[in-house]
């Protein structure tokens, strides 16, 4: 009985979300090696190292950025590493600003919302519905989506663990005819990504739900109630109320890049202040999907407290929070947990499409037999007319 409800629970609960599932899942796989593609596709994402030369500071950065884009107020530098180009970040505006870290050329001014990875990523966070509408579908087909695993798994559960059921469990019987083809692929295959898909699913919800989030924070930290803000940070004006010069920002990009930062020391990314009672702050550590912020005083260049901590250094809830995003892309071990995910995720992508097949065929028999009912005479009539 209970097998029949839950039968009827994925059943319908995967029509609903089917597409959502599909749409997200698709996306998912192209955006696991967005970084890859980008080199393939956008030449103003690398940029060729000349033999001797290292990086530009911020400041030089900033300077050619500005006078690209001028009267625009530009938040913040990112270097990508050895070989990459730098990008400046826009105070609202959707223009990114690239620029050769090595010669302070403008290679391009792109617009965020242009390109083939904009619409891409529209797609996986909003169904490329306005925000606040496709924030909410998206979150809730993952919810559904996570009910539909649950559901599977124990419709996947052999009654008897023999080797009848087992194989039907565990083996894709490719010699079979198609209906049965696609049913190993939805039942097996479905159960083979199940880890991946949780994961997916998990980590989607932490970032779709503060009640989700908190929740999950409140039993990792041991009954914390709510996830630690970020308190506001600022520098000392006790002393001066005047900003600080722009060569104190190369300061700390230098110190991030050769004493504080452990991972891709190349790959930074530099704030730039806008009053005197703003922090300093960089973006370091930036590895596995994972990165640390580290703020100072703009004024005296020392280490502020609310700087986050090394990602081993965390403890267990924080780590989750700040890992979310690394598993959730499948970065977490690198390439290997990437391979993964991308199967995993394009598996997920085929289980509505082999799961409404299993229903459109199982719908097609019924109304065979319904057909077939209805041309076949009763006993008694037949007898009569026999008669």
């Amino acid at each position: 009985m209970i097998k029949k409800i839950l039968a009827w629970l994925h059943l319908w609960l995967g029509l609903v979300a089917g597409i959502i599932v599909v749409i997200l899942s698709l996306t998912g796989c192209i955006l696991v090696f967005e970084p890859e593609l980008r080199d393939l596709t956008t030449p103003w994402y690398n940029a060729a190292k000349p033999e001797g030369k290292a990086m530009l500071p911020p400041s030089v950065i900033y300077r050619a950025a500005a006078k690209a884009l001028p009267g625009k107020e530009l938040r913040s530098v990112w270097y990508h590493g050895e070989g990459r180009t730098a990008h400046v970040s826009v105070v609202k505006s959707d223009s990114t600003i690239f620029v050769d870290p090595y010669t302070a050329e403008v290679l391009r001014i792109a617009e965020d919302h242009d390109g083939f990875f904009e619409f891409v990523k529209n797609g996986h966070y909003y169904i490329w519905f306005p925000e606040k509408i496709g924030h909410h579908i998206t979150g809730w087909g993952t919810f559904i989506f996570a009910v539909l695993l649950i559901t599977g798994i124990v419709l996947w559960w052999p009654k008897r663990w023999n080797k009848a059921n087992t194989d039907k469990s565990f083996k894709i019987k490719w010699s079979a005819k198609f209906k049965r083809v696609n049913y190993d692929l939805h039942n097996v295959l479905g159960f083979y990504s199940l880890i991946v898909a949780g994961l997916l699913a998990f980590t989607g919800l932490m970032m779709s739900f503060a009640w989700f989030h908190n929740s999950v924070y409140w039993i990792n930290s041991g009954g914390e109630t709510k996830v630690r803000k970020r308190e506001k940070i600022y520098s000392d004006t006790t002393k001066t109320m005047q900003l600080a010069a722009i060569s104190n920002v190369d300061r700390v990009w230098h110190l991030g890049m050769t004493q504080i930062g452990e991972h891709n020391k190349d790959q930074i990314i530099v704030d730039f202040p806008k009053k005197a009672s703003d922090p300093l702050s960089i973006c370091i550590d930036m590895y596995d999907g994972t990165w640390r912020y580290v703020y100072f005083d703009q004024h005296t260049l020392k280490q502020l407290p609310a700087s986050e901590l090394r990602l081993r250094d965390e403890k267990f809830a924080d780590w989750v929070n700040r890992a979310n995003y690394g598993i959730h892309v499948g970065a977490i071990i690198g390439m290997p947990s990437r391979i993964a995910f991308f199967l995993g995720s394009l598996i997920c992508a085929s289980l509505p499409i082999t799961g409404f097949y299993i229903w459109w065929g199982k719908r097609k028999k019924g109304k065979k037999k319904v057909s077939g009912r209805k041309k076949s005479k009763p006993p008694v009539q037949a007898e009569l007319q026999a008669g």
